[in-house]
């Protein structure tokens, strides 16, 4: 039998349990439940022990029966309509008054999205401290800058780890905007118009709109589609995923750049005492968590591609078709993401910073970077700029050769057995303090930590303890 990786290795249990079938068809009885409270509240002859009946029930699920009704009908809510009925007599006449099969699906998916969107954004709050506590530890620390991954002008390391910290940041914003402004599909019928609801009503069109919002509130909801077909438009499920989507932008960002880190010795992910890199190797220490990251953001980039698909097909009031999808797609994008950001807090906990490496590798390459300080100075002592300009030039290619067939970096005793630039090796290796070349790196990380990113942990502070639960 065939176990969802999501479930067997990758996600937290209590993100499995979002999606599981307990918690959706207990949510389905709580719908019903609440419905027939509205209804009996507004007028409707429904009595307090056919709702009791009901609440005794809720989570006493009969999953098998409904899966031998479900064999008959071909219709998973009558399905568990008639299964709760069978456990609920009194009450089974009032199950589903009113309703269509979108009330339960529809309005349980905003419930599972909006409980499973929290789960997300608290353990995202808890990796951006842990990426804060390591930016602030490193905003000192010079090292190599990479532009077309060729070396540039220095950076330190925490301001390296503020761009990816900057990058989720941008999502925790983002997730929390699509948590507040999620909606309630609500009380609305067949075909959004609520017809059924007022004829229930005998026109009281406002008794259909205290049921609406009664019902919303219950479960947890200021807002509500004012307006809806069968289904409440599929755009809210595409901006969840596009938040969800952004996400693995940023983790695969940081888990690429950390695994080119690891490759150059310089900063390595955490590493078991037992933990095996290679079964043929054993010397091995692969980054196999930030490819792991790697990996499953590649797969969320691609369900953020799905869901757009099913708002553009939707015909008229609803079609069928986005039902198989959705059950597939909307589950497996929060488990994934679940699953990355257990990932990356576990990476970001224990990352292995080695000082000494990334002195070597930036003294490698800092004379070159001072080649137009070291320009600057001999034109003060008299030199003439376009004549040390060439000559530069051309030590600077010499000693870049020389350094790709392993050589030392002979650049500033090139320069310094040169006349034209008047220059002792002592004062050109003066001009090579790594500190000198990193700008305002170290206050831009403290502004960012100060300025944007505390403030915005501050409601998350009493729950950033977590610890990660990566099982393999």
């Amino acid at each position: 039998m065939f176990i969802h990786p999501l479930i067997d290795r990758y996600a937290s249990r209590e993100m499995i349990d979002v999606f599981s079938q307990e918690k959706r068809f207990s949510t389905w009885r709580q719908l019903w439940i609440t419905l027939a409270e509205g209804e009996m509240k507004l007028g409707l002859p429904i009595s307090q022990d056919q709702i009791e009946e009901l609440k005794a029930h809720r989570r006493d699920l009969n999953l098998e029966v409904a899966k031998k009704y479900e064999e008959e009908l071909r219709h998973d809510v009558m399905a568990h309509i008639k299964a709760y009925g069978d456990q609920c007599p009194k009450a089974r006449g009032i199950i589903h008054l009113g309703a269509t099969s979108c009330f339960v699906t529809d309005n349980t998916d905003v419930i599972l999205m909006r409980d499973a969107l929290e789960i997300l954004i608290v353990k995202l709050a808890n990796l951006l401290n842990n990426l804060a506590e390591f930016a602030d530890k490193y905003k000192d620390l010079p090292t190599l800058g990479y532009t077309h991954l060729q070396p540039a002008q220095p950076t330190t390391v925490g301001k390296r780890a503020a761009l990816w910290t900057q990058d989720f940041l941008l999502d925790l914003k983002e997730m929390e905007g699509v948590k507040t402004n999620l909606r309630f599909r609500g009380v609305k019928g067949t075909t959004g118009t609520q017809d059924s609801f007022l004829k229930l009503f005998q026109g009281d069109g406002e008794k259909v709109k205290d049921l609406d919002t009664m019902v919303a509130r219950e479960m947890g909801f200021d807002k509500t589609f004012l307006v809806t077909g069968q289904t409440y438009t599929r755009k809210q499920d595409s901006r969840v995923i596009y938040a969800l989507a952004g996400l693995a932008q940023s983790a695969h960002k940081m888990a690429t750049d950390l695994r080119l880190l690891q490759h150059l010795k310089e900063v390595e992910e955490p590493f078991g005492k037992k933990q095996v890199g290679s079964s043929a190797m054993p010397y091995k220490r692969n980054p196999m968590r930030c490819e792991r990251i790697c990996a499953l953001s590649r797969f969320l980039l691609s369900l953020g591609e799905n869901l757009p698909y099913t708002i553009a097909t939707q015909w008229m009031e609803r079609t069928l078709d986005d039902s198989a999808n959705r059950r597939i797609v909307i589950p497996e994008a929060f488990l994934t993401a679940d699953a990355i950001l257990e990932l990356s807090m576990d990476v970001t906990s224990g990352l292995v910073v080695y000082p000494k490496v990334i002195e070597s590798h930036l003294r490698e390459e800092l004379p070159f970077m001072a080649a137009e300080e070291v320009m600057m100075k001999a034109v003060k002592k008299g030199g003439d700029r376009q004549d040390l300009h060439e000559r530069i030039r051309n030590y600077a290619m010499d000693a870049s050769r020389a350094v790709k067939e392993g050589q030392p970096n002979s650049f500033l005793d090139l320069v310094a057995a040169d006349p034209a630039f008047g220059l002792s090796l002592q004062e050109l290796e003066n001009a090579l303090d790594p500190n000198r070349f990193i700008g305002r790196a170290p206050q831009q990380v403290k502004e960012f930590l100060e300025e944007e990113l505390y403030p915005a942990l501050e409601p998350y502070r009493k729950r950033l303890d977590l610890k990660s639960q990566v099982r393999v």
